[in-house]
C-alpha cells in the first residue's frame, strides 16, 4: 500500500504542475501512460481482453472517465489537498450505495460517522467562502462515482482479471480524451510530454499495488494507510504549490478522516 500512496503523490503533483493543459488533454495522455503497460501484460498472460461481464465492465469505466474528469477539474478550483480530502469521500458513499444495490446491513453508528464526514466538509466550505463551490462540487461528485465503482467491483468479485477492469476504463479514457482535447490542444514541450506520460504510468502503479493490497490483507489494517495519501496531498499543496489552508479546513479533513476511517472500522467488525 505505500508503493501505492507514494505512486498517486507523485501523480498529483504532475497533474497539478501541468496546468497549463485542459484536463482532457491530461486524461488523453495519463490513458496512454496506462495503456502501454496493461495492452502488453493482458497479451502476455493471454487473459480475453473484453473480459466476462462486458456491460458492467462498460458501466464501470464509464463511471471511472466521469470521476477522474472532475476530479482533476476540482484540482483546478480548490487544490490537491482539499480535492484529495473530498473524494476520499467516496467509502461514505459506497457504504450508502451497498445499502441500497446489495442489501448490506449499515449500523447506527456507521450513520454517525457519515454524518461527522458531511460536517467535515461543512467545516471546509462552510466558514471558507473564498473556495470555489464549483470545486467543491466537482470533488463530492467525483467521490460518489467512486462510490458507485465500488460497489460494482464488489459485484464484479473475482470473475475479471483487474488487469481487464483497467484496460476498459483507461481504453474509455483514451477515446473521451482525444475526442475532447483537440479543442483545447496545447502542444507540449518534450519535458512536458513525459510528465504526462508517467502521470499514466504513476497512475497504473497507485491502481495496481492498491488493489494488491486489498486483494492480501484485511480492509481494517490497509484502509488507514491508504488515507495517509490526504495527509501527502495536503504537504504536497502547502509545500510545492504554495496552497493555503485555514485551520477550518484542517478541522473539516480531519472530521472527514475520523468518520471514514472509524466507518470501515465498525464496517470490518461486521464482516
Amino acid at each position: 500500500m505505500i508503493f501505492s500512496v507514494i505512486a498517486f503523490s507523485i501523480m498529483y503533483i504532475i497533474i497539478t504542475y501541468l496546468n497549463r493543459f485542459s484536463v482532457f488533454q491530461i486524461l488523453f495522455f495519463r490513458s496512454i501512460g496506462s495503456l502501454i503497460i496493461t495492452i502488453p501484460l493482458i497479451k502476455i498472460k493471454k487473459i480475453p481482453v473484453l473480459g466476462n461481464n462486458k456491460k458492467i465492465l462498460l458501466l464501470r469505466a464509464i463511471l471511472g472517465v466521469f470521476s477522474m474528469t472532475l476530479f482533476f477539474s476540482s484540482i483546478k478550483y480548490i487544490g490537491v489537498g482539499m480535492s484529495v480530502s473530498i473524494r476520499y469521500l467516496s467509502p461514505i458513499f459506497a457504504t450508502i450505495f451497498a445499502l441500497i444495490f446489495l442489501k448490506e446491513k449499515v449500523k447506527l453508528i456507521q450513520w454517525f460517522f457519515i454524518l461527522l464526514t458531511l460536517l467535515g466538509v461543512y467545516f471546509i466550505k462552510g466558514f471558507e467562502q473564498s473556495i470555489s463551490s464549483t470545486g467543491i462540487l466537482f470533488a463530492i461528485l467525483s467521490a460518489i462515482s467512486i462510490g458507485l465503482i465500488f460497489v460494482i467491483t464488489s459485484k464484479i468479485g473475482d470473475s475479471e482479471n483487474s488487469l481487464v477492469i483497467v484496460n476498459y476504463f483507461m481504453f474509455l479514457t483514451f477515446i473521451f480524451g482525444a475526442l475532447t482535447s483537440f479543442s483545447y490542444w496545447v502542444t507540449p514541450n518534450l519535458k512536458e510530454f513525459l510528465l504526462l506520460l508517467f502521470s499514466g504510468i504513476f497512475g497504473f502503479i497507485g491502481i495496481f499495488y492498491m488493489t494488491k493490497s486489498f486483494q492480501k490483507s484485511k480492509v481494517f489494517l490497509v484502509a488507514p494507510l491508504k488515507y495517509t495519501e490526504v495527509i501527502f496531498a495536503i504537504i504536497i499543496g502547502y509545500f510545492y504549490f504554495e496552497e493555503s489552508y485555514s485551520i477550518y479546513t484542517f478541522i473539516g479533513v480531519l472530521l472527514i478522516l475520523v468518520g471514514i476511517l472509524c466507518n470501515f472500522y465498525f464496517r470490518s467488525k461486521s464482516l
